[in-house]
């Protein structure tokens, strides 16, 4: 029945394009697909072009699955994610005698070889999967649905602040091949950019589905830094995007300071966010990195760009103009999404110049910042203040803003009223909050901070914002911020 149902539609193709060459094909037991075949070109897959037109593409692909067979079945897989961090330490890159950290390394290396060994089941090789493309694919399900888990699971790392999960993440990223459909990003950016493409499939019956296939048609393994939900929107779509990712065989590595069991805690309609919980810990191995060494504090932290005062004029401008040299600087925009752009004071030279409530006081978010940091390699930020419940939404804003700028290896120049733990004093967990001392006949309510913050996300995020900016002012990152200038990493204009 579903044969003959397809061999009119066959008809008609074969007469709008005329006596062209025509059959059913039998797809390997996934259904039937109809294939118009004109002048060598298979017309239901463009996959196929490399057949007549590239012989050297379908070469070169053969060599890819070869070699991929020849590492799931030669026995002990030499390579991955183990095997480069004991050559780092080895090499004096990496310090040695973190148990928690060898703990993580080898779950990694689990997953590098269960990955090789399924690494045609899961389509990870972009020259060996299927001949469909991600807009086809999504046509095709709308006729025969179906779910295609990956027959690996993915892994969740957290942990707290500076412990080496992005480094650790990275290392086993930079281990599996260039052929492999995998994407590496970071949680704000991977939101950013689901929400454009859902704009994009605005009137689609489905439109997180087309997302889903869209994602998973670019990247099977989907490597995801600082997993952190505060976000409403976000946190409404999560579950049903992830089902539709897994449900494509997508294969998820990330990392987060949370257990997934505490994200988005104290949310808006949390109830709803709960399934997709459920989802993550059924489709990935939850690890805790659990070190307590925090590796940023192990820099060689200096003072030259932090500058703490309340009471400091013209000291930012001075060493604004000293890093701009002989550029006049002047206000400029730069384009964030559709069609938006984001007004600078002062820009020269890749260096930017704002007043504190430029940047974090005003409605702005993670799209404005990458946008920001895709143009300008350095921050001058004029007072960073104390905060506590009276600018929670600006600690929100700055938190983000350091997430930002820390994944793009920028620099900050600032001045604040405090060290960076002097900053979130005033913010504190549910559970900080338990533990402070309770009033007694000695301690009165006058006695109580005013502008105390109990805010459990942000809480929890303060250590890894105090954390960073720490690490942003040592010695190895600005060696590593200069490294990266030099190779063009920005695109610098005057």
């Amino acid at each position: 029945m579903r044969a003959a149902a397809f061999v009119p539609a066959a008809r008609q193709i074969r007469l709008i394009l005329g006596p062209q060459r025509s059959r059913i094909l039998s797809r390997d037991g996934r259904g039937m697909g109809i294939s118009v075949e004109k002048m060598g070109y298979d017309y239901w897959s463009s996959a196929r072009i490399g057949k007549f037109a590239f012989p050297f593409f379908e070469f070169s692909k053969a060599l890819s699955v070869d070699a991929a067979a020849q590492v799931s079945n030669g026995g002990v897989n030499k390579a991955g994610a183990l095997v480069e961090y004991e050559r780092r330490i080895g090499a004096g890159e990496l310090l040695d005698g973190d148990v928690r950290q060898v703990r993580t390394i080898k779950e990694l290396q689990r997953l590098y070889d269960e990955l090789f060994e399924n690494s045609v089941r899961c389509g990870l090789d972009r020259y060996a999967t299927s001949e469909k493309s991600g807009r086809s694919r999504w046509l095709w399900s709308r006729f025969m649905p179906q779910l295609s888990y990956s027959p690996v699971k993915g892994l969740y790392l957290y942990g707290g602040v500076g412990t080496g999960k992005t480094m650790l993440m990275d290392l086993f990223y930079e281990q599996l091949p260039c052929s492999w459909r995998k994407k590496r990003i970071h949680f704000h950016d991977f939101m950013l950019n689901v929400h454009s493409r859902l704009r994009k499939h605005q009137g689609v019956s489905d439109p997180l589905e087309a997302v889903a296939l869209e994602i998973s048609d670019e990247s099977i393994l989907l490597c995801l830094d600082e997993f952190m939900v505060t976000d409403v929107a976000d946190a409404l779509i999560l579950n049903r995007l992830f089902r539709h990712l897994f449900g494509n065989g997508v294969v998820l590595v990330s990392t987060s300071n949370r257990a997934p069991d505490n994200l988005y805690e104290g949310g808006l309609q949390r109830d709803l966010f709960l399934p997709f919980i459920a989802t993550l810990k059924e489709r990935c191995v939850v690890h805790e990195i659990g070190s307590a060494v925090d590796y940023r504090k192990l820099t060689s932290a200096e003072q030259g760009f932090y500058f703490i005062g309340k009471d400091l004029p013209g000291l930012l401008e001075a060493k604004f103009q000293l890093l701009i040299g002989k550029s006049k600087a002047h206000p400029q925009e730069v384009e964030v999404v559709m069609g938006r752009t984001l007004k600078i004071p002062l820009g020269a030279n890749g260096c930017a110049y704002f007043h504190f409530e430029e940047l974090c006081d005003k409605p702005l978010g993670a799209a404005d910042y990458f946008g920001l940091f895709k143009r300008f390699h350095t921050l001058a930020l004029e007072g960073v203040p104390i905060f506590g419940l009276h600018n929670k939404t600006a600690a929100y804003r700055f938190v983000t803003l350091i997430d930002v700028m820390y994944e793009n290896k920028a620099r900050l120049l600032c001045t604040a009223e405090g060290s960076p733990i002097e900053l979130f004093e005033r913010i504190v967990t549910v559970a900080d909050a338990q533990q402070m001392a309770p009033r007694t006949s000695s301690r009165s309510r006058k006695n109580d901070d005013l502008d105390l913050c109990v805010d459990n996300e942000l809480g929890f995020a303060k250590d890894r914002t105090i954390s960073r900016l720490t690490e942003m002012n040592s010695k190895e990152y600005l060696e590593q911020h200069s490294t990266l200038l030099g190779e063009n990493h920005w695109q610098v204009r005057e």
